[in-house]
């Protein structure tokens, strides 16, 4: 028996390139959801679904758990940059929408500083490049009287201070930490989110 094809009514759209992109996106967010809610042990299945795609979609655009740490992060450190270049951007509000990221994929920071990450021996030379990304685009905003402006490593030196602040198990636990670090470096931290712009 031939099976007829589904009428135009019933057949999904092929977005091709605009679904990938879409996949994508939708995975890394969920991943940072995942990772931030369960740790880094939560099964990349558990990304799928909240990703709304299937398991072969998933390894389609990473083929392990690290690439998927990997795009996090790289995703973390674009809109870092792109709250840096926006008009009106403080050093204020560029720490809030890194403080956002910190309390967020504070699993990943820890997983890409590892020696090797999921066998990957690049990894470190990675966090250091994601990392000199992250001190230019605060670098760019922070004032000469900024208590950051200090020598040249103290400002990723706080941020690294930071991050090991922010524990907890609660988003709610993570901010309150961070912010609590922040405070004890005398350093004002703008609202606390995404980079939306």
């Amino acid at each position: 028996m031939t099976q007829q094809p589904l009428s135009d009514e019933r057949r999904p759209a092929n977005d091709g390139p605009k679904a990938a992109a879409r996949n994508r996106a939708a995975l890394v967010r969920a991943a940072r959801e995942i990772y931030a809610e369960h740790g880094l042990d939560a099964p990349l299945s558990a990304i799928a679904r909240r990703a709304g795609v299937g398991q072969g979609v998933l390894y389609r655009h990473f083929p392990d758990r690290a690439a998927v740490a990997i795009a996090v992060l790289e995703e973390n450190v674009r809109q870092i940059e792109r709250a840096a270049a926006a008009d009106g951007a403080d050093i204020a509000r560029v720490l809030g929408v890194l403080t956002w990221h910190q309390t967020e994929s504070a699993a990943f920071v820890r997983v890409l500083h590892a020696d090797g990450p999921g066998g990957r021996t690049d990894a470190p030379a990675y966090a250091r490049a994601l990392s000199r990304r992250v001190e230019l685009a605060l670098r760019g905003h922070l004032p000469d009287a900024h208590p950051l402006a200090g020598r040249a490593e103290d400002l990723m030196i706080a941020v690294g201070m930071v991050s090991g602040a922010v524990t907890g198990t609660t988003r709610e636990q993570r901010e309150r930490r961070a912010l609590a670090a922040w405070r004890l470096l005398g350093v004002e931290v703008g609202p606390v989110r995404p980079f939306d712009g």
